[in-house]
């Protein structure tokens, strides 16, 4: 319920409709078409202001994948400043290789909850399981 209320939030403010919400690391996240991303961050970033004072957490627009051969730049858009080595991508699974142990400290999170956020959106977008290591 509380995600369809950010969607129509965002679709009264840019006029952008998107089925792609989620909340990882405390952010809300809207997935919007490429086409679309300058309309629903609005002129000097008015709607993402305006969405954030209503909400009362971090917006962030990123640009909607359009299948698993777009999972790589999807996910780097969402851990966004946290690097990874590499991602490899196969029918059912995706696997991050993280590098350093402070990048695999932040892609996990306290208590697993970055892991179990990521793991839940992958699943919803892709239909894959994740394993960090």
């Amino acid at each position: 319920m509380q995600t369809m209320r950010y969607i129509n939030l965002l679709d009264n403010a840019s006029r952008v409709k998107t089925s792609k919400c989620f909340v990882y690391n405390n952010i809300i996240y809207f997935a919007v078409p490429v086409d679309k991303i300058s309309r629903a961050i609005g002129p000097n970033a008015s709607n993402i202001r305006m969405l954030q004072e209503k909400i009362g957490k971090r917006v962030r627009i990123i640009r909607q994948a359009m299948g698993k051969e777009e999972a790589e730049r999807f996910i780097n858009d969402i851990i966004n400043p946290v690097r990874f080595k590499s991602i490899d991508i196969s029918d059912n699974m995706i696997t991050i290789t993280a590098g350093s142990n402070q990048s695999k400290a932040s892609l996990i999170g306290r208590n697993k909850r970055r892991l179990f956020e990521l793991e839940k959106i992958l699943k919803d977008s892709f239909g894959v399981e994740l394993k960090v290591v």
